[in-house]
């Protein structure tokens, strides 16, 4: 059993569970269903913006403990101000030490896009991806059948929720080009022996439609990879592990995305 078909059991008893905890008619009295969600797409289109999703996650199943004491609201503001474009925040539990708390307070101080990053398998958690202040969800190719995965689609679009479509090879890419995804990433940890390879990504960015915004997950550690892979067509690039191995997340974001600017200006 890989690390994956671990966490999605224990993901499937963990969504019965909230079912029951937390039913649909609750979730929907949120005040967040009657806020129009901001879009992730355009925001990494924005030529202001670094296309950085920068993320909060205190420990994964590769690394173990990175963060585990991340204050979520000075480091979710600390990443805007240092350029971010929008936020990722984990909200599993169990294997990346994240709730459904922290999307929440990171929205209640920021007005950007913010991802909800987890292991979507049923419709509930979109509802509940909807009522906790997400814009965008994740949607993992390799956790989900292809017609499983276009009707999660489907149903986030029909509550105003835009779909990063996570792949990590040519084979989940191909069998999902048809899910309706706003935005396609490329996971470039490989699942099963964590290895991690941007060349991922440039090895699969011929295969994406030019309709969807391409994103870069996992393993991009310094600006000049950014700018590489904006020759590939690249406009979203998703950063967890290089900032959160900091003490202080968003200052490491700001350094970084300081020396960015400064290569590109230089190219300009």
């Amino acid at each position: 059993m890989t690390i994956l078909d671990q966490i999605l059991e224990h993901k499937r008893k963990e969504v019965e569970e909230r079912k029951s905890l937390y039913p649909v008619k609750l979730l929907q009295q949120s005040i967040y269903f009657l806020t129009s969600c901001v879009s992730l797409k355009k925001y990494l289109l924005r030529e202001d913006k670094s296309g950085i999703i920068a993320e909060i996650k205190r420990k994964s199943p590769s690394k173990g403990v990175i963060n585990p004491h991340v204050s979520v609201e000075r480091t979710s503001i600390g990443y805007m101000q240092a350029g971010a474009s929008a936020l990722s925040i984990l909200t599993d539990k169990q294997f990346f030490g994240g709730s459904n708390d922290d999307l929440t307070t990171a929205r209640k101080f920021n007005f950007c896009p913010i991802l909800r990053k987890d292991f979507i398998i049923d419709e509930y958690q979109i509802i509940e991806a909807k009522s906790i202040g997400a814009d965008a969800i994740l949607l993992i190719a390799a956790a989900l059948e292809p017609k499983k995965l276009k009707e999660l689609c489907a149903f986030a679009h029909s509550l105003g929720l835009e779909v990063l479509m996570e792949v990590h090879d040519d084979v989940e890419l191909t069998n999902n080009l048809e899910a309706g995804a706003d935005l396609i990433g490329v996971n470039n940890r490989n699942l099963k022996t964590f290895e991690l390879s941007v060349e991922t990504s440039k090895r699969l960015s011929k295969l994406i439609p030019d309709s969807v915004v391409r994103v870069s997950e996992s393993g991009i550690e310094s600006p000049e990879e950014i700018l590489n892979l904006k020759d590939y067509g690249f406009r979203g690039f998703l950063i967890g592990q290089t900032f959160m191995q900091n003490s202080r997340p968003e200052r490491a974001a700001m350094d970084f995305i300081k020396e960015l600017r400064r290569l590109e200006s230089n190219i300009k």
